[in-house]
Protein backbone atom coordinates (compact mmCIF):
# COMPACT_ATOMS: atom_id res chain seq x y z
CA UNK A 1 0.00 0.00 0.00
CA UNK A 2 1.05 3.62 -0.94
CA UNK A 3 2.39 5.41 1.61
CA UNK A 4 0.43 8.47 0.76
CA UNK A 5 -2.90 8.49 -1.75
CA UNK A 6 -3.14 10.94 -4.72
CA UNK A 7 -5.96 12.77 -2.20
CA UNK A 8 -3.44 12.95 0.70
CA UNK A 9 -0.30 14.35 -1.98
CA UNK A 10 -2.86 16.56 -3.35
CA UNK A 11 -3.38 18.43 0.09
CA UNK A 12 0.25 18.41 0.99
CA UNK A 13 0.95 20.68 -2.12
CA UNK A 14 -2.57 22.03 -1.87
CA UNK A 15 -1.71 23.74 1.38
CA UNK A 16 1.95 24.37 0.47
CA UNK A 17 0.96 26.44 -2.65
CA UNK A 18 -1.29 28.30 -0.33
CA UNK A 19 1.35 29.14 2.53
CA UNK A 20 3.93 30.29 -0.57
CA UNK A 21 1.56 31.76 -2.62
CA UNK A 22 0.38 33.82 0.24
CA UNK A 23 3.92 34.78 1.14
CA UNK A 24 4.32 36.09 -2.67
CA UNK A 25 1.14 38.17 -2.39
CA UNK A 26 2.30 40.01 0.35
CA UNK A 27 5.97 40.41 -1.47
CA UNK A 28 4.98 44.11 -3.44
CA UNK A 29 4.43 45.36 0.42
CA UNK A 30 7.42 47.24 0.74
CA UNK A 31 6.05 49.10 -2.32
CA UNK A 32 3.00 50.18 -0.95
CA UNK A 33 4.93 51.12 2.11
CA UNK A 34 6.97 53.07 0.16
CA UNK A 35 3.85 54.47 -1.70
CA UNK A 36 2.24 55.05 1.75
CA UNK A 37 5.30 57.28 3.43
CA UNK A 38 5.46 59.44 0.05
CA UNK A 39 2.00 60.03 0.35
CA UNK A 40 2.89 59.46 -4.00
CA UNK A 41 2.85 57.02 -6.44
CA UNK A 42 4.53 58.49 -8.65
CA UNK A 43 6.84 55.65 -10.48
CA UNK A 44 5.41 52.79 -9.59
CA UNK A 45 2.40 51.10 -11.87
CA UNK A 46 -0.75 49.54 -10.78
CA UNK A 47 -1.10 47.26 -14.07
CA UNK A 48 0.83 44.61 -12.15
CA UNK A 49 -1.60 44.63 -9.42
CA UNK A 50 -4.88 44.82 -11.76
CA UNK A 51 -3.64 42.20 -13.61
CA UNK A 52 -3.22 40.06 -10.55
CA UNK A 53 -6.74 40.81 -9.42
CA UNK A 54 -8.35 40.16 -12.22
CA UNK A 55 -6.19 36.48 -12.63
CA UNK A 56 -7.26 35.69 -8.97
CA UNK A 57 -11.17 36.55 -9.62
CA UNK A 58 -11.26 34.09 -12.25
CA UNK A 59 -9.43 31.53 -10.49
CA UNK A 60 -11.84 32.02 -7.78
CA UNK A 61 -15.14 31.78 -10.37
CA UNK A 62 -13.48 28.27 -11.85
CA UNK A 63 -12.90 26.82 -8.21
CA UNK A 64 -16.47 28.12 -7.37
CA UNK A 65 -17.76 26.29 -10.65
CA UNK A 66 -15.77 23.24 -10.13
CA UNK A 67 -16.85 23.17 -6.48
CA UNK A 68 -14.82 21.11 -4.07
CA UNK A 69 -11.98 23.33 -4.77
CA UNK A 70 -11.05 24.61 -1.15
CA UNK A 71 -7.21 25.41 -1.97
CA UNK A 72 -7.99 27.18 -4.71
CA UNK A 73 -11.24 29.15 -3.02
CA UNK A 74 -9.02 29.99 -0.31
CA UNK A 75 -5.62 31.34 -1.47
CA UNK A 76 -7.63 33.32 -4.74
CA UNK A 77 -10.13 35.04 -2.24
CA UNK A 78 -7.65 35.93 0.12
CA UNK A 79 -4.90 37.21 -2.94
CA UNK A 80 -8.34 39.49 -3.87
CA UNK A 81 -8.33 40.97 -0.80
CA UNK A 82 -4.57 41.74 -0.66
CA UNK A 83 -4.99 42.87 -4.83
CA UNK A 84 -7.79 45.02 -4.30
CA UNK A 85 -5.89 46.38 -0.95
CA UNK A 86 -2.63 47.22 -2.87
CA UNK A 87 -4.86 48.56 -5.69
CA UNK A 88 -6.94 51.16 -3.02
CA UNK A 89 -3.75 52.34 -2.00
CA UNK A 90 -2.17 53.09 -5.37
CA UNK A 91 -5.50 55.25 -6.63
CA UNK A 92 -5.57 57.22 -2.96
CA UNK A 93 -1.84 58.35 -3.76
CA UNK A 94 -1.70 58.52 -7.73
CA UNK A 95 -1.80 61.75 -9.39
CA UNK A 96 -4.97 62.41 -10.99
CA UNK A 97 -4.23 61.54 -14.74
CA UNK A 98 -2.91 58.13 -13.22
CA UNK A 99 -5.61 57.19 -10.63
CA UNK A 100 -8.12 58.06 -13.70
CA UNK A 101 -6.49 55.92 -15.77
CA UNK A 102 -6.35 52.45 -13.54
CA UNK A 103 -9.86 53.57 -12.09
CA UNK A 104 -10.46 52.77 -15.65
CA UNK A 105 -8.59 50.30 -16.67
CA UNK A 106 -10.30 48.14 -13.09
CA UNK A 107 -13.18 48.28 -14.32
CA UNK A 108 -13.24 48.14 -18.23
CA UNK A 109 -10.39 45.19 -17.47
CA UNK A 110 -11.87 43.82 -14.14
CA UNK A 111 -15.22 44.53 -13.64
CA UNK A 112 -16.01 44.46 -17.19
CA UNK A 113 -13.82 41.37 -18.29
CA UNK A 114 -15.13 39.39 -15.61
CA UNK A 115 -18.58 40.58 -15.73
CA UNK A 116 -17.99 38.95 -19.55
CA UNK A 117 -16.55 35.72 -18.76
CA UNK A 118 -19.57 35.49 -16.19
CA UNK A 119 -22.09 36.10 -18.33
CA UNK A 120 -21.14 34.33 -21.04
CA UNK A 121 -20.01 30.96 -19.60
CA UNK A 122 -23.56 31.42 -17.82
CA UNK A 123 -26.09 31.70 -20.21
CA UNK A 124 -24.38 30.05 -23.26
CA UNK A 125 -22.40 26.97 -21.13
CA UNK A 126 -23.90 24.22 -18.58
CA UNK A 127 -22.37 21.42 -16.68
CA UNK A 128 -18.86 20.48 -17.53
CA UNK A 129 -18.29 22.98 -20.47
CA UNK A 130 -19.32 26.10 -18.29
CA UNK A 131 -16.37 24.46 -16.10
CA UNK A 132 -14.05 23.98 -19.07
CA UNK A 133 -14.78 27.40 -20.78
CA UNK A 134 -13.18 28.98 -17.28
CA UNK A 135 -10.78 26.53 -17.28
CA UNK A 136 -9.39 27.09 -20.27
CA UNK A 137 -9.25 31.03 -19.62
CA UNK A 138 -7.92 30.57 -16.53
CA UNK A 139 -5.17 28.30 -18.28
CA UNK A 140 -4.21 30.98 -21.08
CA UNK A 141 -4.44 33.96 -19.01
CA UNK A 142 -1.57 32.44 -16.69
CA UNK A 143 0.35 31.32 -19.88
CA UNK A 144 0.26 34.67 -21.14
CA UNK A 145 1.10 36.26 -17.28
CA UNK A 146 4.12 33.95 -17.11
CA UNK A 147 5.39 34.77 -20.99
CA UNK A 148 6.09 38.37 -18.96
CA UNK A 149 9.63 37.40 -17.60
CA UNK A 150 11.07 37.64 -21.18
CA UNK A 151 11.10 42.02 -20.92
CA UNK A 152 12.99 40.80 -17.40
CA UNK A 153 14.44 38.39 -18.84
CA UNK A 154 15.95 40.32 -21.73
CA UNK A 155 17.01 43.41 -19.69
CA UNK A 156 18.96 41.05 -17.73
CA UNK A 157 20.71 39.85 -20.64
CA UNK A 158 21.54 43.26 -22.16
CA UNK A 159 22.63 45.36 -18.96
CA UNK A 160 24.02 42.03 -17.31
CA UNK A 161 22.63 43.29 -14.24
CA UNK A 162 20.49 41.16 -12.41
CA UNK A 163 19.27 43.62 -10.06
CA UNK A 164 15.92 43.86 -11.02
CA UNK A 165 15.34 40.08 -10.79
CA UNK A 166 16.04 39.32 -7.30
CA UNK A 167 17.00 35.02 -7.00
CA UNK A 168 14.57 34.80 -3.87
CA UNK A 169 11.87 35.93 -5.62
CA UNK A 170 12.41 33.82 -8.70
CA UNK A 171 13.15 30.83 -6.50
CA UNK A 172 9.58 31.28 -4.49
CA UNK A 173 8.27 31.36 -7.83
CA UNK A 174 9.72 28.53 -9.37
CA UNK A 175 8.42 26.95 -5.78
CA UNK A 176 5.41 28.63 -6.24
CA UNK A 177 4.43 26.80 -10.02
CA UNK A 178 6.26 23.12 -8.52
CA UNK A 179 3.16 23.41 -5.34
CA UNK A 180 0.92 23.98 -8.06
CA UNK A 181 1.68 22.25 -10.88
CA UNK A 182 1.75 18.54 -8.31
CA UNK A 183 -1.43 20.03 -6.89
CA UNK A 184 -2.85 19.95 -10.13
CA UNK A 185 -1.90 16.76 -11.26
CA UNK A 186 -2.91 14.87 -8.10
CA UNK A 187 -6.78 16.27 -8.41
CA UNK A 188 -6.46 16.21 -12.33
CA UNK A 189 -6.61 19.45 -13.01
CA UNK A 190 -4.92 20.29 -16.01
CA UNK A 191 -5.62 24.07 -16.55
CA UNK A 192 -4.24 24.10 -12.90
CA UNK A 193 -1.12 21.77 -14.14
CA UNK A 194 -0.20 23.16 -17.49
CA UNK A 195 0.25 26.49 -17.22
CA UNK A 196 2.47 25.70 -13.67
CA UNK A 197 5.19 24.04 -15.98
CA UNK A 198 5.92 27.01 -17.95
CA UNK A 199 6.11 29.03 -14.59
CA UNK A 200 8.58 26.29 -13.46
CA UNK A 201 10.30 26.32 -16.68
CA UNK A 202 10.89 30.24 -16.72
CA UNK A 203 11.64 30.33 -12.87
CA UNK A 204 14.64 28.16 -13.73
CA UNK A 205 15.64 30.25 -16.53
CA UNK A 206 15.77 33.40 -14.67
CA UNK A 207 17.62 31.33 -11.82
CA UNK A 208 19.76 30.51 -14.31
CA UNK A 209 20.74 33.98 -15.45
CA UNK A 210 21.03 34.96 -12.54
CA UNK A 211 24.39 32.98 -11.58
CA UNK A 212 25.55 34.10 -15.11
CA UNK A 213 25.32 37.40 -14.39
CA UNK A 214 25.11 38.24 -10.60
CA UNK A 215 28.95 39.38 -10.50
CA UNK A 216 28.92 40.65 -14.22
CA UNK A 217 29.75 44.11 -15.03
CA UNK A 218 26.58 46.33 -14.97
CA UNK A 219 25.23 48.40 -17.68
CA UNK A 220 23.29 50.94 -16.31
CA UNK A 221 23.24 53.12 -19.40
CA UNK A 222 25.41 56.03 -18.12
CA UNK A 223 22.44 56.92 -16.00
CA UNK A 224 23.23 57.82 -12.06
CA UNK A 225 22.08 54.93 -9.66
CA UNK A 226 19.36 56.71 -8.40
CA UNK A 227 17.66 57.93 -11.67
CA UNK A 228 18.39 54.70 -12.96
CA UNK A 229 16.76 52.74 -10.53
CA UNK A 230 13.63 55.43 -10.61
CA UNK A 231 12.82 55.43 -13.99
CA UNK A 232 12.43 51.29 -14.05
CA UNK A 233 10.84 50.71 -11.13
CA UNK A 234 8.12 49.57 -13.58
CA UNK A 235 9.64 46.63 -14.57
CA UNK A 236 10.67 45.16 -10.73
CA UNK A 237 6.51 45.76 -10.28
CA UNK A 238 6.55 43.39 -13.24
CA UNK A 239 7.62 40.62 -11.72
CA UNK A 240 4.59 40.75 -9.16
CA UNK A 241 2.37 40.10 -11.91
CA UNK A 242 4.21 36.20 -11.96
CA UNK A 243 2.90 35.78 -8.71
CA UNK A 244 -0.79 35.08 -9.56
CA UNK A 245 -0.77 31.69 -11.11
CA UNK A 246 -2.02 29.04 -8.72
Amino acid sequence: MALFSAEHLAFIFGLLGNIISFLVFLAPMPTFYTIWKRKSSEGFQALPYSVAFFSASLLLYYAFLKTGEFMIITINGIGCFIETVYLLIYIIYAPKKSRLFTMSFVLIFNVGGLGLVMLVSLLAFHGASRVSLVGWICCILNLAVFAAPFSIMRRVIKTKSVEYMPFTLSFFLTLCATTWFFYGFFVNDYYIAFPNILGFLFGIAQMILYFVYKNAKKDDGGLEPTKNIEKNLSLEEAKDVEMVSK
